[in-house]
């Protein structure tokens, strides 16, 4: 693409071509254009003259710099980031309908759960957030160098990469990091969903009411917004929002949750919706499992689908990789993998598995390094309080000193109740040791993830192999 057409009438350019674009400097050719960001730990602008000496043809920065190629200066470049690869992957993100989901779980099984909704109607659907990246079954073959979301950049290459696929629907979870760091800029959601408000991530934004505020931004930019009202967050949004809304929840709601039947297998509920009710039933047990089958729910009907048929393609939902997913072993006790890794994800997902054990619930779990510290303690509580037999272990320490972060959990935990064995390896075949007919063995906050992040360095780890492994299978 030409960089005059790339940046507009302001700059007067030569016909060079924009060959690509890039945050990188390693990953500078000839014809690129380099945009300086600044990030929490590295500022792109002291790349610039590695950039200009790699062949970029410009430096989009914050700041006038001293180079011999052109430097065009933006106030702030993660917003000239998003405009400026829309205009180079021709603006994809217009010819797709959006689904954005936001809040602190149950983001991944909403999008799953729509998506399944549209694929039972014959659309063509992407996803985008924790698990992976798709169009249909088929990877799209682009990683994301972030978390849940990807940067605005990629998010605009991804989204010409599913065009071509096919796609006519892109389901994305959406993080408050995204948010507020300008990688969902110049996007239109037709839904935005929010499903729930709780501790996280205050390494961050260090207060709730930050947290939220980034949450809400969602909001602003989708045509309808389908909110939890049970959660008391999803409520300030309902009252604080002035756009197209329809709140779920169990009372008072404009789609509503009935006749709740939780066991083991999962929950069965009827959905009420003006003046119709719809029976759905989905394979993943907990209170947590109905409200985000009615958030899908909410979101399939704001995107113009009978209501009979979101109920029809909810029900065909199967379970989410990672979310109370369980381990086929030929043992009389269960293993159980769910990514539950925040204060009220540990709460939910011990809740539903106390709701439907035969026998003991054994707990393997720890938290995060690098990450939020306020939450370990409010997390050792309620593990060990929950659990029958709590085992607290490392869970990604990466440049923490894993005792540390284990000392921080069990200050909340309560005396007498807890194991601590630091390798999670060794913790889990203690686990499985102790377990007994009936037993659950419950391996929380790793989920769909593969791997163990120790310093910067991500050292395979599946769980499923592992518990294989450990029983010879």
């Amino acid at each position: 693409m030409l960089a005059s057409k790339l940046f507009g009438e302001k700059w007067i350019w030569p016909d060079v071509e924009a060959g690509d674009i890039t945050i990188d400097s390693r990953s500078v050719g000839n014809g690129s254009v380099f945009v300086a960001i600044r990030g929490a730990n590295v500022d792109g602008h002291s790349y610039a003259k590695m950039a200009e000496d790699a062949g970029a043809i410009c430096v989009v920065a914050e700041e006038h710099l001293s180079l011999n190629i052109p430097c065009i200066v933006y106030p702030d470049t993660k917003i000239a980031l998003a405009q400026i690869a829309s205009t180079f992957y021709e603006k994809p993100e217009e010819k797709l309908h959006l689904v954005g989901i936001t809040g602190t779980n149950g983001k991944t099984s909403v999008s799953y759960f729509i998506k399944k909704i549209l694929e039972t109607q014959g659309k063509k659907v992407g996803i985008i957030g924790t698990n992976e990246i798709l169009v249909g079954d088929k990877d799209v073959g682009i990683k994301s160098s972030t978390p849940t979301t990807p940067n605005s950049l990629e998010l605009r290459k991804i989204f010409a990469k599913m065009l071509e696929m096919g796609a006519e629907y892109v389901v994305m979870e959406v993080s408050s990091h995204a948010l507020d760091l300008h990688r969902v800029e110049g996007l239109t959601y037709d839904v935005g969903v929010f499903t729930n408000l709780t501790r996280d991530h205050l390494d961050y934004h260090k207060t709730m009411e930050n947290y939220f505020l980034s949450k809400k931004k969602l909001f602003d930019i989708s045509k309808v917004g389908v909110i939890n009202q049970d959660d008391e967050y999803g409520n300030r949004i309902l009252e604080e929002d002035k756009n197209n809304k329809i709140s779920v929840g169990t009372a008072g709601a404009d789609l509503l949750a009935k006749d709740i039947e939780i066991d083991e297998k999962g929950v069965k509920f009827n959905v009420a919706y003006k003046g119709n009710e719809y029976p759905v039933a989905l394979p993943v047990s907990g209170m947590f499992s109905v409200y985000n089958g009615l958030c899908a729910f909410g979101g399939a009907v704001s995107l113009g689908i009978d209501p009979q048929d979101v109920a029809d393609g909810l029900s065909k939902a199967e379970g989410v990789c990672g979310r109370l997913e369980r381990v086929d072993v030929s043992t009389d006790y269960s293993v159980i993998i769910d990514y539950a890794h925040t204060p009220d994800g540990l709460e939910n997902v011990l809740s539903a598995v106390n709701s439907f054990k035969k026998g003991r619930c054994i707990a393997v779990f720890g938290c995060g390094g690098d990450r939020d510290a306020t939450k370990r303690p409010i997390m050792g509580e309620i593990g060990t309080r929950m659990a029958d037999i709590a085992i607290i272990t490392s869970d990604n320490p990466r440049c923490e000193d894993p005792k540390k972060i284990i000392e921080d959990i069990t200050s909340g935990a309560i005396d007498g109740k807890y194991t601590v064995v630091e390798n999670r390896k060794e913790a889990i075949k203690y686990a499985l040791s102790l377990a007994q007919k009936d037993d659950i063995v419950l391996l929380l906050g790793k989920g769909q993830e593969t791997y163990q992040i120790i310093g910067k360095e991500k050292v395979h780890f599946d769980e499923r192999e592992i518990v294989k492994e450990i029983l010879g299978e």
